[in-house]
Parts: structure tokens; C-alpha cells; sequence
């Protein structure tokens, strides 16, 4: 079993309280390392380094910041493959997909480096003669970032990148499920010359060091990937210091295909906005609304193809399609889901039951027809690989069903008539919509939430906004 270390202040330590969180392989059943448990103590030890670095960080340049950001994305492509296996193992997910997400995380740190001669302040038109009123752009100072399970290298970058090139100071907070791969990037950047306490790694409970994070005086920002639930959490807490919070919570993507869609494009796009990572992804397809006119056609490749989706071991060569659930109570947490739908009138068109293997918390691939609009199955995120399906008869009607629901992340439209595919995107209420493809965005967007699926965003210019304040000088003259 690996012991790995908190990187606090340029060096790695145990947590204060001398105690440890065991990292499980959802694959394999098995106890693959120890990581600290870290408290209250820990949190304030971070902030505090972060505080004393953050001043002559900010006070650099961009450029030279950038410097740093290029040094972690070359360190991450150096050590690709084993930052790979290590995140495979802990969290099951295949190694294709686990590598890509290892080397657009090095992508997304050349990405932000190169936002540093790009971003700017303003100058305004003033009502006064020899005055010019300038607009800073200036960091925002202390960052707390707490990362997911589902994409922990990827969104622990998605955190750093932009808080560090604006001249932010950063502590990350992993999910205490998957904090492996985050650590292993902590010790490799050790040697990169950063200065000490620009950024820091601690690892424990949400309910002890997240919140130690979140309501520390130190505190400017807290940046959160994580559940609804979390998110009103840290909206709770940070009411008193009336702090910036950017959260991305929650989904409950609607795909919607229309009776003139390409039926083989919207059967692969809507399976692979279902089965990537095992269904266990905030942007994946959560429900499918299907145009009446094509919907038993649709109905036949889709189920045909959930079939053939192969499951098994992550390091498998050639790789399955999926592999299990994060833990077993995420397991468990599906399949009641679908035991309460079944139980409420849904039928099981493919799938639906965990099945018997010798290890791994797996759950089959399934699909789920007649499940009534206000049902749990519809309304609530699922987060696993099963969709239930409905029929709609016109455009208002699946406009209306897609809108009904209280998340907003992502959605997606098939149809091959350019009208329907923008009246629709006009209609829908998520911020985030995908057009006959799968749900998946890119660096340069903006990864922003509707409703309970969150506040702020981020990602390219504007992700790169949430990490500054203006200020407003009157100049004259």
C-alpha cells in the first residue's frame, strides 16, 4: 500500500493529525494507498502559506507566472502514463479515457499559459474633460478549490491554472476517494522552483477541512466541482464573509431527437453521453425525449447498442466501453433508483440489475422506458450508466419536458433542419447545448451551470474572469 503526503508551503507533510484516509480500487475491491487526514489545522496551515506567497505572486508578471503553468503541463506529459495507471486505479476508469484525461490536463496548463499576454482591463469614455477612468483586472487574492471524484486531475487544473496565472494563491482540497493522482502531480511539481505556498494539496473530510477551507477568514474565493447539496453548503457558509463562490454542481442533461435526426449519429451520441466513465459524469445525457414519428426505429438501435456495451477491467486490452462505480454506495445509490422507477410503473428495456462479478461495483448498462415526468428517475441526477426514455409528440411539448427539471448544465438537440436545431437552442434553458454529438465541452468554452447546477463557471476567457476583480480608477489630469 502507497503512502502519499499533503504538499503544503513547497514541502510534503502528514496531516497534523496524524491519521490517514484509505484510498479503495473500485475494480479490484483493494486497498491501493493511505493519504492524511487532515483538519482544521491543516486548512489554516495552507491559507496561511497561501497568504504570505499570494502578495509577491500577484505582484509578477503574467508571462513569468506562465512560466510555471508550461512547467506543469511538460511534467505531466514526462510522467503521462504512470499519472494514467494511477488514476485507472484509483477510481476504475479505463485507461484510454484516464489518459486522455492526463493529457488534456497538460493541454489545459499550456492553455491558460497562454492567456497571459491576452487578458486585459479597460479603458472608459469619461464625462469630464482631461480625465480617462482605467478598469484593473487584479487577482482576487485566496482560493480554496475543492475538486470531484469523477475528473480529479482535470478539474484540479481546471482550478489552478487560472487562479495561479492571475496571481492568486491556491489551496485544492481532492475528493477523499480519488485524491491519488493529484498528490502524485503535488510531489512532481515540487521540483518545478514554484514559489512556496502558491499552491497547496491537503486532503481530508468535506464536513471537517472542506469546511475549515471554506469559512477561514483567509478565504477570498471558493471554487467548487461537487453535488447541489455541497454547493448550498458552502453558499451557507460563506454568507457571512459575503465571499465569491464559483460552483458547479449538479445535471440532468435532456437529449432531445427529433423525428428528422440522423438515427445512427443521435444512437451513438446519446450512448456515449451515457456510458463515458460509467454514466458518472455532470454533463452526461440523463434523459432522452424522442419524437414519436422515429421512436420505436431509435428505440431499436439504441437498446441493440446499450447490449453490446462491453464492461470489465480498466487496464483491459483492448479497453470495454466502461467500468464500475466510484464506491459502493454509488452502486447502491443507482440501483435503488431503479428499483423505485420499476417499482412506480418503468420498464427495463435493457439492463437494470448490479451483476454478478468477482470483484467491482459495477451496474449494467440500462434503459428504462415509461417513466412518468415527475418521477425521481426523471428529476433527479442519476449519475450512473442509465437513461430513461420518453416520447414526445411536437417541438413545444419536448422543449417544455427537456426544461422541467431543476438543473441546468447541459442538454443536446438532433435534428438535421437547422431551424429546429436553433429554435431549440433559443428555448432551452441550460448553459450548455450540443448539437447531433455527444456531451462533452471544450477548453476554450464555458462550462457554466443553469439553476442548481451552479454558479459562475469555467473555462476559457470567462473561467478565466471568475479569478479577478475590477477596479475602478478616475484619473485626471
Amino acid at each position: 500500500m502507497e503512502t502519499l503526503l499533503q504538499y503544503i508551503d513547497g514541502s510534503l507533510v502528514e496531516a497534523t493529525t496524524k491519521d490517514w484516509i484509505e484510498v479503495e480500487n473500485p475494480y479490484t475491491n483493494e486497498i491501493i494507498s493511505r493519504v492524511p487526514k487532515g483538519d482544521e489545522k491543516d486548512a489554516d496551515i495552507a491559507l496561511q502559506a497561501a497568504k504570505k506567497a499570494q502578495p509577491s505572486w500577484a505582484a509578477g508578471t503574467a508571462p513569468a507566472r506562465a512560466v510555471y503553468l508550461k512547467k506543469m503541463a511538460q511534467i505531466i506529459r514526462d510522467n503521462r502514463v504512470e499519472l494514467a495507471q494511477t488514476l485507472a486505479r484509483e477510481q476504475a476508469k479505463i485507461m484510454p479515457l484516464a489518459q486522455v484525461e492526463i493529457d488534456v490536463t497538460a493541454e489545459y496548463f499550456d492553455y491558460y499559459a497562454g492567456w497571459a499576454r491576452k487578458y486585459e482591463g479597460e479603458i472608459i469614455n469619461s464625462d469630464r474633460v482631461n480625465e480617462n477612468i482605467f478598469l484593473f483586472q487584479k487577482p482576487i487574492g485566496i482560493v480554496a478549490g475543492i475538486c470531484p471524484w469523477n475528473f480529479p486531475f482535470f478539474v484540479m487544473a481546471r482550478k489552478v491554472a487560472p487562479a495561479l496565472l492571475t496571481g492568486c494563491a491556491i489551496v485544492i482540497k481532492p475528493s477523499s476517494l480519488t485524491p491519488n493522482t493529484t498528490l502524485a502531480f503535488a510531489k512532481l511539481i515540487s521540483d518545478i522552483g514554484l514559489p512556496n505556498g502558491v499552491v497547496n494539496f491537503v486532503t481530508g473530510g468535506g464536513k471537517t477541512l472542506g469546511n475549515a477551507l471554506v469559512t477561514h477568514p483567509i478565504t477570498d474565493m471558493v471554487s467548487l466541482t461537487g453535488s447541489v447539496e455541497a454547493g448550498q453548503d458552502i453558499i451557507r457558509a460563506s454568507a457571512e464573509k459575503v465571499m465569491k463562490v464559483s460552483l458547479e454542481l449538479g445535471g440532468k442533461a435532456p437529449a432531445i431527437v427529433f423525428d428528422d435526426a440522423d438515427l445512427d449519429i443521435a444512437v451513438k451520441g446519446v450512448l456515449d453521453s451515457r456510458v463515458i466513465f460509467s454514466g458518472q459524469v455532470c454533463n452526461c445525457a440523463e434523459r432522452a425525449y424522442v419524437q414519436k414519428g422515429i421512436y420505436d426505429a431509435f428505440l431499436d438501435k439504441l437498446v441493440k447498442a446499450f447490449k453490446e456495451v462491453q464492461y470489465g477491467d480498466p487496464f483491459a486490452d483492448p479497453a470495454p466501453a466502461m467500468s464500475t462505480q466510484v464506491d459502493k454506495n454509488q452502486q447502491a445509490k443507482i440501483a435503488g433508483m431503479v428499483e423505485r422507477a420499476v417499482a412506480e410503473g418503468a420498464e427495463i428495456a435493457v439492463g437494470g440489475k448490479i451483476p454478478e462479478t468477482a470483484s467491482g461495483y459495477f451496474f449494467e448498462p440500462t434503459v428504462l422506458l415509461g417513466a412518468k415526468q415527475d418521477s425521481e428517475i426523471i428529476q433527479k441526477e442519476i449519475f450512473g450508466p442509465v437513461l430513461p426514455i420518453i416520447p414526445f409528440t411536437d417541438f413545444d411539448e419536448a422543449i417544455a419536458l427537456a426544461n422541467d427539471c431543476e438543473y441546468g448544465l447541459t442538454s443536446s438537440v438532433f435534428s438535421t433542419n437547422i431551424n429546429t436545431v436553433l429554435k431549440a437552442i433559443k428555448g432551452l434553458n441550460f448553459g450548455e447545448t450540443y448539437v447531433n454529438r455527444e456531451h462533452f465541452e471544450g477548453m476554450q468554452g464555458f462550462h457554466a451551470g443553469w439553476r442548481k447546477s451552479g454558479i459562475g463557471g469555467a473555462d476559457g476567457r470567462h473561467g478565466l474572469m471568475e479569478y479577478l476583480q475590477s477596479q475602478a480608477a478616475y484619473i485626471q489630469f
